[in-house]
């Protein structure tokens, strides 16, 4: 009997163990819930929205309905730094460094490429939207505009 309730211990040890690195392994491979693709406002471009490695959520443009400018992709040609207006707008970086704080985003910034600006920013996850407010100073002073999923 004591062989048997040994080899018992051990199966119930193993299977502990598999479980646990199962719900692990799913715990660290689920998405937030912002991650993914977003139609902008206007629904002329989609942003993609991922955590980086370090915890905080950024966001790149990933498809314009009108990618070209007579004839040749699109720049980010009012960039304040002169060196930038080459960049592409397709992987342009306009969302950076978000931090989760339950359905709120906070502590990041937005670049609008129609202007060439950098503004402080919070987003709001509401489903299928998501609340953007770009703000100078106090977010008193901003504008809002929503991201709608386009997944």
């Amino acid at each position: 009997m004591p062989v048997f309730k040994k080899k018992l211990t051990r199966l119930v040890l193993i299977l502990f163990i598999a479980t646990t690195a199962c719900f692990t392994a799913k715990a660290q491979s689920h998405k937030d819930q912002i991650e993914g693709l977003w139609y902008n406002q206007e629904r002329t471009g989609k942003v993609e929205i991922s955590k980086g490695a370090d915890g905080k959520f950024y966001g790149k443009v990933v498809w314009l309905k009108e990618p070209l400018k007579n004839g040749k992709p699109k720049v980010d040609e009012l960039n304040s730094d002169e060196k930038l207006r080459s960049r592409p707008r397709l992987g342009l970086p306009v969302l950076a460094g978000f931090e989760k704080d339950g359905d709120k985003y906070t502590n990041g910034t937005i670049y609008d490429p129609n202007n060439g600006k950098t503004y402080s920013c919070k987003m709001t996850y509401k489903g299928n939207k998501l609340d953007i407010r770009g703000y100078i100073g106090i977010s008193l002073f901003g504008r809002t505009t929503t991201f709608t999923r386009a997944e």
